[in-house]
């Protein structure tokens, strides 16, 4: 699979991560959308949610391929839940939050942490396997964690400023 040419003048680290999350969207099956936030609620990946609703309205013409809005609408939700699960965490001494999944009758949320206070955000169909969900969002952390530096995340911020 290729990098899309919006990736052009990136750097390969950030070339490798917009070709992971591209993968985790074509690649497991009931991913809706997928957004990767910042710890300071700055969207820095997203997925293009133009190719999803094309797939999901030819299966189902009355289903919504994400939330109302735009790829920054699940950030928000994403930096929004991720901060009211940080909190719960300290009140009840849980320590840190690994992930947290909201099941709705028309779809899934899934968040993971990434690093430093990144999350990663995926929307997903009521009728996705969970699990596959949850193994495929730990593989991109796992990859994505120890690449996420500061200098990264600046870049990356850049690209979707100049890319809007």
């Amino acid at each position: 699979m290729n990098a899309p040419s919006s990736t052009y003048g990136l750097s390969s680290e950030a070339r490798n991560l917009h070709w992971l999350l591209s993968n985790l969207v074509e690649e497991v099956p009931g991913v809706r959308s997928v957004a990767v936030v910042s710890s300071d609620g700055l969207m820095l990946l997203s997925s293009d949610t133009r190719h999803a609703a094309a797939a999901v309205e030819a299966a189902d013409p009355t289903a919504q391929d994400g939330p109302k809005g735009s790829s920054a609408d699940l950030a928000t939700i994403v930096s929004g839940l991720g901060s009211l699960t940080l909190g719960a965490a300290k009140l009840m001494d849980g320590g840190l939050v690994k992930q947290t999944m909201i099941a709705m009758d028309q779809g899934s949320l899934f968040v993971m942490s990434i690093s430093d206070g990144s999350l990663l955000g995926v929307h997903a169909t009521p009728d996705c396997d969970m699990t596959v969900v949850a193994y495929h969002m730990a593989l991109f952390v796992g990859r994505a964690g120890h690449v996420l530096t500061p200098e990264l995340r600046t870049e990356l911020r850049r690209s979707l400023e100049s890319a809007q």
